[in-house]
C-alpha cells in the first residue's frame, strides 16, 4: 500500500474546484454526493457546468487567487495549462489545503478513488493513479456484487446496535452480527420487507434462545441460458444461497456460480416426466426455510411466465414462509434477440402473444384459436415442440396462410444454440428435419422472417418465389 486511504466529512468545510470544463464538473458531483458545496472558480463556465451546479455549488467568474484557498480541506486544479496548474497547486498547498491536480499524479497529495456509492456503505477503489481505467473495472465488478439496497441494510442495523449491545456479551455480539448479515433476516432487508424483518429482528433479540430463525425463499429467473443474462440481483442471490432448487433449463455454467458448499436439488420436469413432483418441491422448500436456510429456487427464464412461480409463491405464503420473487429474462426475449430478431416491428407486429403448448398435466392448453390466428402478429408458444402438429392445424383451419414464417429455436442464447426457419404449414417437418427435441420456442409471424437462420433457410422465401 503506497498511499492511505480515508474518508473525509466534508459538511461545512471548504472544498474548492479551479475550472469551469468537464472535469471541473465531475470533480464537483463527487464532492456534492458527500455533502459538502463546493466552490468553483473559472474565467468562463461550460453551459452544461452551469446549468448542473446551479444552486448546488458557488460558481465565481474570475481568475483565481490566493485568497480563494485560505481554509479550504481540498483544492481540485482542473485546467489543462501546466504551468498554471503547477503554480497553483502550489499556492493551495501553502494554504494547507491538500491539492489534486488532475492527470498530473506527481503533482497530487491526494488521488480521487473510483468509487461505489451505496449511501452509508462506499467503497473506494484507487491504483495511486497509476490505472484509473482498471480501478474504474474494479468499481463495475464490486457494483455487481453489492446489492442495491446495502444502505438500507447498514442503517437497520444500527438502529438495533444498542440493543444487541445490550443484551448479549461482546463475544456472542459478534456471533449475533455474523449470523444476522448472512442470515435470512438480512434477506428480508434487502428484500424490501423491511417490517417483517423488524418483527423477526426483535424476536431474535429479545427470545434468542426460544426463537429457531426461519430462512426465506427466493424464486429467481435464471434467464434463458447464457449466464451472462443474469440479472445482477439473480447473481447475488445465486451467490448467497444455502440451498439451491433448480430446474432442467438451468445448465451448469449458471449453477457454478453457487457457493461451494451449497446444496442442491434437481428438481426439474420435461414431459411425461417429472423428477420431484410439483407437491413435493413446495414441501422441500418449506422445510428448509423453516430449517433456516436462505433458499433459492431457480427456474429458467421468468418464473412467471410459464414457470409455475405462482404455484410456489402461494404455497410458500399459505404456509407462514417469507417469499420474494426475482425476475428473470424470459425465453422469449433472450431467443428473439439471440437469433436477431425483433418481436414486435412497425412494418410487420404491432403486438406479441405469449401462449403455452401444455396446460396442466400435460393437456392441450384451452385457447382461442380463432382468435389467435387473426390476430395476425407475433405468436410465441412455449412447449410447444411436442404439440406442434396440433397448434399448426388449429391455426391453418382458423385462416392463419400457410406460407406465415415461423421460427423454431432450441436451446436459445447457449452455444448449441439452433434457429430453424420455415412456414407454418411445414412447422412439424422444420422441427423433425432438425431433429429438435427442446427445450424449444416457436415463434409463429411475419417477424421470423428476419430471424438469422442457423440452419434450414427461409423456406417461406422459397414458397413465395414458387408461387
Amino acid at each position: 500500500m503506497n498511499r492511505f486511504p480515508l474518508f473525509l466529512d466534508l459538511i461545512d468545510r471548504r472544498t474548492v474546484i479551479v475550472g469551469g470544463g468537464a472535469a471541473a464538473l465531475r470533480k464537483a458531483r463527487l464532492l456534492i454526493a458527500a455533502g459538502g458545496r463546493p466552490i468553483l472558480l473559472a474565467s468562463a463556465f461550460a453551459t452544461a457546468t452551469r446549468a448542473e451546479l446551479e444552486g448546488q455549488a458557488e460558481l465565481i467568474e474570475r481568475a483565481p487567487v490566493r485568497e480563494d484557498f485560505a481554509g479550504a480541506m481540498l483544492a481540485f486544479i482542473t485546467i489543462e495549462n501546466h504551468d498554471e496548474a503547477g503554480r497553483l497547486a502550489a499556492i493551495g498547498r501553502q494554504a494547507d489545503a491538500l491539492v489534486n491536480v488532475v492527470d498530473r499524479p506527481a503533482l497530487c497529495d491526494f488521488t480521487t478513488p473510483s468509487i461505489v456509492d451505496r449511501g452509508a456503505i462506499t467503497v473506494a477503489i484507487s491504483t495511486g493513479g497509476a490505472a484509473p481505467v482498471l480501478g474504474r473495472k474494479l468499481r463495475a465488478d464490486i457494483e455487481a456484487l453489492l446489492p442495491a439496497r446495502a444502505d438500507a441494510l447498514a442503517g437497520f442495523a444500527a438502529v438495533y446496535r444498542d440493543a444487541v449491545k445490550s443484551q448479549f456479551s461482546q463475544q456472542d455480539r459478534r456471533a449475533f452480527w455474523e449470523k444476522f448479515f448472512d442470515g435470512p433476516i438480512a434477506a428480508r432487508v434487502l428484500a424490501g420487507d423491511e417490517t417483517g424483518a423488524h418483527e423477526a429482528m426483535l424476536e431474535a433479540i429479545n427470545r434468542p434462545q426460544e426463537i429457531a430463525e426461519q430462512g426465506v425463499v427466493h424464486i429467481v429467473g435464471a434467464g434463458p441460458g447464457d449466464p451472462e443474462l443474469l440479472t445482477l440481483k439473480a447473481f447475488r442471490l445465486i451467490q448467497g444461497a444455502d440451498v439451491i432448487l433448480y430446474d432442467r433449463l438451468v445448465g451448469d455454467e449458471i449453477l457454478s456460480l453457487a457457493r461451494r458448499d451449497a446444496d442442491r436439488f434437481y428438481v426439474g420436469k420435461a414431459k411425461a416426466d417429472h423428477a420431484v413432483p410439483q407437491e413435493e418441491i413446495e414441501a422441500r422448500m418449506i422445510a428448509f426455510a423453516r430449517a433456516g436456510k436462505n433458499v433459492v429456487r431457480l427456474k429458467g427464464g421468468d418464473p412467471f411466465v410459464f414457470g409455475r412461480g405462482g404455484e410456489e409463491l402461494q404455497a410458500l405464503r399459505a404456509a407462514g414462509v417469507a417469499a420474494y420473487v426475482t425476475p428473470g429474462i424470459t425465453a422469449a426475449t433472450g431467443c428473439a434477440a439471440a437469433a436477431g430478431m425483433a418481436l414486435t416491428h412497425r412494418d410487420y407486429a404491432q403486438s406479441v402473444t405469449f401462449v403455452t403448448g401444455h396446460a396442466k398435466g400435460d393437456t392441450d392448453p384451452d385457447l382461442d384459436w380463432a382468435a389467435l390466428a387473426a390476430l395476425k402478429n407475433t405468436l410465441v408458444v412455449y412447449m410447444g415442440v411436442g404439440k406442434a402438429g396440433p397448434i399448426a392445424s388449429n391455426l391453418l383451419s382458423r385462416g392463419r396462410a400457410g406460407d406465415t414464417p415461423v421460427a423454431v429455436i432450441e436451446n436459445g442464447t447457449r452455444d448449441d444454440q439452433i434457429v430453424a426457419k420455415g412456414i407454418l404449414r411445414e412447422l412439424e417437418n422444420v422441427i423433425e428435419t432438425h431433429g429438435i427435441k427442446g427445450p424449444a420456442l416457436l415463434i409463429i409471424g411475419e417477424v421470423a422472417g428476419l430471424a438469422d437462420s442457423e440452419a434450414l433457410g427461409d423456406l417461406a422465401q422459397q414458397e413465395r418465389n414458387a408461387a
